[in-house]
């Protein structure tokens, strides 16, 4: 070791060399560190780790400049990799994390929000093309809600899965004509209405220009002040405000009937390939006028994976007898069916809380017992969890953010058993009830009056409960937990966990967790709850929507299955029917689920793919079909596990 002005060089036994400050044998304040493989380090050292600003170069080419801290590269810098790529933003512990931006070698760039080294949350990413898309991201791929512009001037506002559209939205041609309907991975799929150039929405398509572009909208979060507010300024602020207005321009598209406080009439109605959905076509024709003295024309359409089978003209300037009370009684039904995640400030957030702090309770103190048959005393009023919550926390409980109450699990280790039954795993059960993005509340679909919760994956739905329902379930527990247990391909609704809230005051919030048959792999085209009889089970076709649940008389299909499938369908409807007979229970109905797929012989209408790396769409020619020529699929009660089965 050599000393010159205080500062020491010091070759180490392994070959790496230090020049720069020590304090007791530590390099301590600026110096350099090569190792043996080329790699240098050149900056602050605080008692042997590095901290502070530096500037690290790899053999590779590659090349650090910001902070680090601890031995890691920790807080502001920018990294230029071996392949050309540059990031500037925020780091954790070597992990791109926060706000930042970066240029890929392919003229790509994405600037935005960054979890664990992938893009998640708000970003805009730009492609060479000259494609762009801003919005939400999560794992870094599309999501939520987004708008995505494409160089030959056509755009998507609306919802994303996986990197796809998926979900309700508007996709504006280039030559102004729009679209607004629904999308399953990336295709249209559903109900939804055109408006050509000349029509109506002309005067929408000037609204949505002027309230900002995506080439307008700056790469923030609704909350501002999670970026540095050097980056942020008034006119910036007031564009990511202009442009998520066009938000609410969209959801009021979501449905033609909300286009105009007046009616719409049909002109003619059209098909395409096998189309045996008679209902749909009779809700066309049977609600129809005949439109005098109008000339301008939107189209009413409906696809199937890509695949328009369906359409019907309309003139939306007609006003009908009384259209205004019932395009106002149908906007009431639409709102109504609609979900909405919970918020802070609604009126189920603080109840949604305690919710999720006493499930993540239950679960991850009842799921490292060992596993046991249950008996007789699982099933007794002793067999419960209860614990309480105060705000500021106690010995078995964290603090938290919602008011003080009581928690009460029943029959824990039953629900436990449960779920392994229905091979729900413990952890992902609890990210689905549990995660930060919340529950999402429903109006009621009956006449019960109880107030229904939804997982954010549509897994779960959770239900509020009167006293004597809840007695009711528990009375029966016994026997259905035999039912399940015995009979795996049960069609009964799926319990998987039955909880109390007790708030100050005494008032008391009893709810059961079930599962949601409706989370498919594939769209549910079509609804019905049959009871098996005639008296009052239709539907007023003019108020059949792509929401809408419908009866016995409305279902006009005819559904092939070989026999030995036959027989299994059945015999299951007959166990679970003798199981509910002999709980005394006679009110129930059979949800049924339809997914319709696209006439072979036709193919998508192509349009801008999107741009979703690792994800490929259905392709063009038919090639390769999810589905076998001929059958029923059948989705199982488990929303994981799908049965293709070939029909007659």
């Amino acid at each position: 070791m050599e000393s010159r002005h205080g500062i020491c060089e010091k070759v180490l036994s392994n070959g790496d060399t230090y020049f720069g400050k020590f304090e007791e044998l530590l390099p301590h304040g600026m110096g350099k560190y090569t190792w043996l493989d080329g790699t240098i380090y050149e900056g602050g050292w605080e008692k042997g780790r590095t901290t502070g600003k530096a500037h690290i170069s790899w053999l590779s080419g590659a090349t650090y400049a910001g902070d680090v801290s601890g031995g890691f590269l920790h807080g502001s810098g920018t990294y230029t990799g071996i392949d050309g790529s540059v990031y500037n933003g925020s780091w954790r512990m070597n992990i791109q994390h926060g706000f930042g931006r970066k240029n890929y070698p392919n003229s790509n760039s994405y600037e935005g929000s960054w979890q664990e080294g992938v893009q998640e949350g708000f970003g805009r990413f730009t492609w060479d093309n000259g494609n762009s898309y801003v919005g939400n991201w999560k794992n870094g791929k599309m999501f939520r809600k987004g708008i995505m512009k494409w160089s030959n001037g056509d755009m998507y506002e609306g919802q994303w899965l996986d990197g796809l559209r998926h979900g309700h939205g508007c996709y504006r041609f280039k030559d102004g004509s729009y679209y607004v309907g629904t999308w399953t991975k990336g295709l249209k799929d559903g109900p939804g209405t055109f408006y050509p150039v000349d029509s109506k929405l002309s005067s929408l398509e000037h609204l949505t220009e002027t309230s900002g572009s995506v080439n307008e909208l700056n790469c923030f979060p609704s909350d501002p002040s999670h970026l540095p507010s050097s980056n942020i300024n008034k006119s910036k602020k007031s564009s990511y405000k202009n442009a998520w207005f066009k938000w609410s321009l969209i959801f009021f598209l979501r449905h033609s009937e909300q286009i105009s406080h007046r009616s719409s009439s049909v002109d003619r109605v059209w098909s395409l390939g096998d189309n045996e959905d008679n209902s749909l076509q009779n809700s066309f024709t049977e609600c129809s006028c005949s439109p005098k003295g109008y000339s301008s024309m939107v189209y009413e359409r409906e696809y199937v994976q890509g695949v328009l089978i369906a359409e019907r003209t309309i003139h939306p300037a007609f006003k009908a007898p009384n259209s205004e009370k019932l395009h106002q009684k149908q906007q009431r039904k639409v709102s109504r069916s609609l979900s909405k995640t919970i918020t802070k400030g609604d009126r189920s957030f603080y109840l949604m809380l305690n919710l999720q702090l006493g499930i993540r309770y239950t679960v991850g103190n009842i799921t490292p017992v060992p596993k046991r048959e249950v008996g007789s005393s699982d099933f007794g009023s002793e067999a419960r969890i209860r614990m309480s919550f105060p705000r500021r926390g106690s010995e078995f409980t964290p603090p938290h953010y919602s008011v003080g109450f009581f928690w009460k699990d029943y029959r824990p280790m039953v629900f436990r058993n449960l779920r392994e039954m229905f091979k729900i795993d413990a952890s992902d059960y609890m990210v689905s009830l549990c995660g930060a993005d919340g529950l999402k509340e429903l109006s009621s679909p009956g006449k019960s009056g109880s107030i229904f919760y939804l997982s954010q994956d549509e897994r779960f739905v959770l239900k509020t409960l009167r006293k004597d329902e809840l007695k009711i379930l528990l009375k029966m527990l016994p026997g259905y937990y035999n039912h399940v247990k015995a009979f795996e391909n049960t069609l009964i609704t799926k319990f998987f966990g039955l909880h109390r809230i007790t708030l100050k005051g005494g008032s008391k919030v009893r709810f059961v967790v079930m599962g949601n048959m409706f989370c498919t792999e594939l769209r549910i085209h079509r609804r019905y709850d049959l009871k098996g009889s005639s008296q009052g089970r239709s539907t007023n076709k003019c108020k059949i929507d792509q929401n809408t649940t419908m009866k016995d008389l409305d279902l006009s299909y005819v559904f092939l299955l070989e026999k030995s499938w036959h027989e299994a369908l059945f015999r299951q409807i007959f166990l679970d029917c003798s199981f509910l007979e002999s709980q005394h229970i006679i009110d129930y109905s059979l949800l049924l689920g339809l997914h319709f797929r696209a006439p072979e012989h036709l193919s998508p209408h192509i349009e801008p793919q999107d741009p979703a790396s690792n994800i490929s769409i259905l392709p063009v020619d038919g090639g390769g079909s999810v589905l076998p020529s001929k059958g029923l699929r059948l989705v199982s009660h488990d929303p994981d596990i799908v049965t293709t089965m070939r029909g007659v």
